[in-house]
């Protein structure tokens, strides 16, 4: 046992109680909705990314806030004194379903919180065989007087304190497993999963799979879950929506048993998402409910940020398997919205460039006093430990070793805002179905000559003359935005000193 790590002593210790007896415990939160799903409010409704810190020294990389052992240990000590007065649940759950990939994960935490074990019950499987030693263990304390999460990478623990919102606990066990991946020289990436089975340009049927790379509000859930239009023999497999471990033959493990999905706007017309989310074995959070128990998804009053945990398998399409035998397809969202073409091909060290610059918006599920604001983030992952330069040079590696294995820039926001012309939004129906065609290898390309990737020459069925960022702004503005847009990346990637010469030059 890492000598960092105190066992819990509490005045009781409940110990793995059942997804029955824990939504009791919660009863005194729930308002049950029309559809007998549980319905909870929390205090704090979105993550604590500026108070969350990584132990000092090799674990800390550029963007991660560091915190000093003896602070860790001064804080689990008052932790631990407080737990000895207090009811405690401990519950175990297991990340993962291959031998080559399977954690066991557990979480303490106050008896008066016991929403957040019911909701994560759902999200992580039963564990397998004998009680084990977990892996990775979560301690969470809700009502502490300050508001703190820090990880002890080498321990695999965290300390959650001072904030309710269930995503800590959900995120703290998946960053713990992505830096445990690592250290298996692997690379964990924030990323849902899934197969296009198409009928491809060389008239064979072929199960293609595909990852997708997105920050909250991007469009990645949306898109994970999508059907694409595709019918009859032709299908769509869901396997992940968050985040996925890929070995260095290009197999992605997955990791959890259900997704916690926005709802914000949140219809019929979004018909997969919605029949899990209306299921009585759903679970809201932050979601209006009215006293007669309707749900209002539309109504944002308590945040933009409501969320809905539901079984992975009452989302349609969906199989008995969480991995994915091969990403041959690698989708980076991005939501831009002036001269970011609807989608381009990258080669390997483009790949890598764009998966360190992990271009996008905020959300209010990260920062919502930044919500809308651009920004960047290390493949698109806000939960990386330890230097990131390590990520991009690892991907670059993998890509190099399996040729077979595409990528793109996937434009999930505007075209041309701010020109000559009004700009055009990127509807989910066309990003949906450039995916398609990316499966099938129907898209035709030539070199873009600003950045040097491939854009789209003709695409099925989708008039390109209107997505097209050259149309909407004179060449000489044009020009000034492409300059500017390369010296913020040249700036960004200059912060990670270690990463492969090659990558930063892809971006020149």
């Amino acid at each position: 046992m890492h000598p960092f790590i105190r066992p819990v002593v509490a005045a009781r210790l409940i110990m793995n109680p059942t997804f029955a007896q824990l939504r009791e415990m919660a009863r005194h939160e729930e308002k049950t909705t029309c559809y007998g799903s549980a319905s909870f409010i929390s205090k704090v409704r979105n993550r604590s990314a500026k108070n969350t810190y990584v132990l000092e020294g090799d674990y800390l990389g550029v963007d991660q806030n560091g915190i000093s052992l003896e602070k860790e240990n001064s804080l689990a000590e008052k932790v631990h004194e407080y737990l000895r007065s207090k009811e405690v649940i401990c519950l175990d759950r297991q990340m993962g379903q291959h031998q080559n990939f399977r954690l066991n994960c557990r979480l303490y935490i106050t008896k008066e919180y016991a929403r957040i074990p019911f909701m994560w019950y759902n999200m992580l499987f039963e564990p397998e065989g004998e009680a084990k030693e977990p892996d990775l263990i979560s301690i969470y304390v809700p009502e502490w007087p300050e508001r703190v999460i820090f990880v002890h990478p080498e321990a695999g623990v965290t300390y959650i304190l001072g904030t309710d919102y269930f995503g800590e606990v959900k995120k703290s066990f998946l960053r713990m497993a992505l830096y445990v991946w690592k250290k298996r020289c692997g690379i964990g990436f924030h990323a849902g999963s899934k197969v296009l089975r198409v009928r491809t340009a060389n008239g064979r049927l072929e199960d293609v799979g595909f990852i997708l790379f997105g920050l909250s509000g991007t469009g990645k859930t949306s898109l994970t879950i999508h059907d694409h239009g595709l019918k009859g023999e032709e299908r769509v497999i869901i396997r992940q929506d968050d985040m996925v471990m890929m070995d260095n033959n290009g197999y992605c493990y997955g990791t959890e048993n259900g997704f916690y999905v926005k709802t914000e706007g949140l219809d019929q017309s979004q018909k997969v998402l919605y029949d899990a989310a209306v299921s009585p074995n759903a679970i809201l959070e932050n979601v209006k409910v009215l006293d007669d128990g309707r749900v209002l998804f539309d109504d944002t009053g308590l945040t933009s940020n409501g969320r809905c945990v539901v079984l992975r398998r009452e989302v349609a399409w969906t199989d008995e398997r969480i991995d994915l035998d091969k990403a041959h397809r690698i989708i980076f969202i991005t939501r831009r919205d002036d001269i970011i073409p609807v989608v381009a091909r990258l080669n390997a060290e483009q790949a890598a460039a764009y998966f360190m610059l992990g271009e996008s918006i905020e959300t209010s599920a990260g920062d919502p006093t930044r919500a809308g604001q651009s920004k960047r983030e290390v493949g698109t992952n806000p939960f990386i430990i330890g230097r990131e330069y390590y990520e991009g040079n690892k991907l670059l590696e993998i890509l190099r070793n399996n040729p077979d294995m595409e990528c793109y820039l996937l434009n999930t926001g505007s075209i041309g805002v701010g020109g000559l012309k009004p700009g055009k939004k990127i509807p989910i129906e066309v990003s949906a179905g450039i995916m398609k065609h990316l499966a099938r290898g129907t898209v035709k390309w030539t070199v873009d000559p600003d950045w040097g990737y491939q854009v789209p020459l003709e695409i099925p069925g989708l008039d390109l003359a209107e997505y097209n960022p050259v149309n909407y702004f004179t060449p000489g503005e044009y020009r000034e935005r492409v300059e500017k847009l390369r010296r913020e990346r040249i700036n960004w990637l200059a912060k990670y000193k270690g990463l492969k010469e090659e990558i930063v030059r892809a971006i020149l």
